[in-house]
Formats: C-alpha cells, structure tokens, sequence
C-alpha cells in the first residue's frame, strides 16, 4: 500500500461533522497545514448532509438513542492536504470530532499525474 501512495502527493479528506463545529475543526485543520492551497490558507468545502445511523448496544452517541434510527443536520467538510500532514489532520479530526465513530474519508487526489 506504501508503494503505491509514494506518488501522491494530495489528498482530500471529507469530514461529516455537526454543523456546529465546522469552524473549530477548520481552525484546527488549518494549524497543521491541511486546507493550503498555494498562497491561501483555510480552504475548505462545507456542504449541508442529512446523517443518518442507528446506535448499537454498545454505542454511546452524540446524538439519537440506542437502537434507534436517527436523521440529523450534518455538514460534510471537503478539504486538501498534502500527504505530508494526513496524519496530524487525522488525529485533529479525531480530537475535535464530538461523535464516538468520525467518519471521514481519504480520497488521493491525482490532478499532478496531468500537469
């Protein structure tokens, strides 16, 4: 797996996170260079989600009852980092992050293979 991530240089990182903590975890994204785009900093996609899960027994969640079906207002955070800083933008996300499971996922971006 190593070997072929050698060759990427980027990566966006989507984060679906309560609404009300977009700003801190985009701050805090920031403080370890995820979302530098050239001379611009703080770059970042928010788009408005529907979430929905159902806590297992064992959960202990944020939102919604165990066994339950639940459908809240999320946001889905869309930013670049380089590969170089995937690691701190992950423990970040997983410090700031109120939900017991953060989703994210790491997506290589591939626009450098075209230049």
């Amino acid at each position: 797996m190593r070997s072929l991530l050698k060759n990427i240089k980027e990566v966006k990182i989507e984060v679906y996170i309560p609404e009300e903590d977009v700003v801190k975890l985009r701050e805090a994204l920031n403080e370890v260079n995820a979302g530098k785009i050239g001379n611009y900093d703080n770059c970042i996609a928010v788009t408005k989600v529907k979430g929905h899960f159902r806590p297992l027994e064992e959960a202990s969640p944020y939102s919604g009852k165990v066994g339950e079906v639940y459908e809240g207002d999320e946001a889905k955070i869309e930013i670049r980092c380089k590969m170089e800083y995937v690691e701190d933008a992950i423990k970040v996300i997983r410090e700031i992050h109120p939900y017991e499971e953060p989703v994210y996922n790491i997506i290589p971006i591939l626009n450098h293979f075209f230049e």
